[in-house]
């Protein structure tokens, strides 16, 4: 069994160092609040009062926090786990974040002998709770085999696309091809309502033909039976476009579908909806077109 300095335990890092812990690893866990890990801890890990001491000894050392910024805090700042990393070890980021700072990460850990997997995943908190998740791998390919048995604790699927950075490009177009899914299934929505059409009628027979998708099957009930609680809160959909818009300016590539569904996760953040799930593009647009079919408690 492993050694694993875990940081951060929230909807979706909880469920993952529950299994790892079933397992049989040994998990230090860290997180900014202690209560935040209470029920981990019952379970038999380990609380650790800084990134630092999560990494000291471990043979991996796993973050799965919001942003770039925050995974290079975790790495780098004060107490960060790079400094008490030792040599050999893996540093395997869940996180989704900026392709080119993770390739910065990779080499400034490489220089301290620490290897780094970027590990974005794919599949939400229910992925994450049933171990079922899809594990985009960018880095070296020897060293996600020495990763391999603790990622097949965690995901049902795992993929290795390329070099240090490669898994999140690849998230990133998962999450392009996602939630421009969304804003179209809601377009689709407003569309047959403003015709007299029921949504929930429609459903099915869009489920039965070429537009049927497995996004369609997830978010178009919770459309049509107007159910916003977060899946998905919209607002790390709206963080991961922010990246997808800000690679797209530095290659200057024009990808106007992208673009525009950036604009609608901002307005709807904006709203105030963030915290609920990205099924609320469809409240966007109704907002936009005079509130018609609204009915939102």
């Amino acid at each position: 069994m492993s050694k694993i300095g875990f940081v951060g335990a929230g909807a979706m890092g909880a469920p993952m160092i529950g299994h790892l812990l079933d397992a049989g690893h040994e998990v230090a866990v860290h997180v900014r609040r202690r209560e935040a890990a209470a029920a981990l801890l019952a379970r038999g890990a380990r609380y650790a009062q800084t990134p630092a001491e999560a990494a000291h000894g471990a043979d991996f050392v796993c973050t799965n926090v919001t942003g770039t910024a925050d995974v290079e805090s975790v790495l780098f700042g004060e107490n960060g786990a790079a400094g008490a990393a030792e040599a050999g070890a893996i540093v395997i980021d869940f996180s989704t974040i900026s392709a080119v700072a993770t390739r910065g990460f990779a080499r400034r850990l490489a220089r301290r002998r620490v290897d780094m997997l970027d590990c974005p995943v794919s599949g939400g908190a229910v992925g994450a709770r049933q171990a079922t998740l899809s594990i985009i791998v960018g880095g070296d390919a020897a060293v996600l085999e020495r990763a391999r048995p603790l990622l097949e604790r965690l995901g049902r699927t795992i993929t290795h696309v390329g070099g240090h950075g490669a898994g999140q490009v690849v998230k990133a177009c998962n999450q392009i091809v996602q939630v421009i899914n969304i804003e179209g299934i809601a377009e689709a929505m407003l569309f047959a309502s403003a015709n007299g059409v029921d949504p929930s009628r429609m459903l099915p027979a869009l489920q039965a033909g070429m537009a049927g998708s497995r996004m369609l099957d997830l978010m178009g009930p919770k459309m049509a039976a107007r159910d916003f609680a977060a899946g998905i809160e919209a607002r790390l959909h709206q963080k991961d476009f922010g990246l997808v818009v800000e690679a797209t300016q530095a290659l200057g590539l024009s990808l106007p579908a992208a673009a525009i569904v950036s604009q609608q996760l901002n307005a709807l953040v904006g709203n105030g909806w963030g915290r609920d799930d990205t099924s609320s593009l469809l409240r966007v647009l109704e907002g936009a077109n005079r509130g018609r079919a609204a009915n939102d408690e």
